[in-house]
């Protein structure tokens, strides 16, 4: 059984760097043909794409987060790591972490984390 937790800072000031870090248990983040994601809701709106490292340490972000994104990993603790520069209030969501694997072109979700509330606000 996989499982994946969240964990960091719930409030972040603007312009500050938000990270999240989400732990894998039950699977390797190496293994084959895995994506590990990052994926955000924000209050009142629907599931957002952030990006996602793929089994080799690719990186692929969504264009509209690209400038402020960076994801990496610790193979040792087969952790991978979110950052988000220069937050604004529009960043306050409930961030997730989830594995994916291409089908038919797209990325499907099989396991989640929980999810984390993140606040931006000083």
């Amino acid at each position: 059984q996989v499982q994946l937790q969240e964990s960091g800072p719930g409030l972040v000031k603007p312009s500050q760097t938000l990270r999240l870090t989400c732990t894998v248990s039950g699977g390797s983040i190496t293994a084959n043909y895995w994506y590990w994601s990052w994926l955000r809701q924000p209050p009142g709106k629907g599931l957002e794409w952030i990006g996602y490292m793929d089994y080799r340490g690719s990186t692929y972000y969504s264009p509209s987060l690209k400038s402020r994104t960076s994801i990496s990993r610790d193979t040792s603790r087969n952790q991978f790591t979110l950052q988000l520069s220069s937050a604004t209030p529009e960043d306050t969501a409930v961030y997730y972490c989830a594995r994916g694997a291409y089908s038919d072109s797209q990325v499907e979700y099989d396991y989640w984390g929980q999810g984390t509330q993140v606040t931006v606000s000083s």
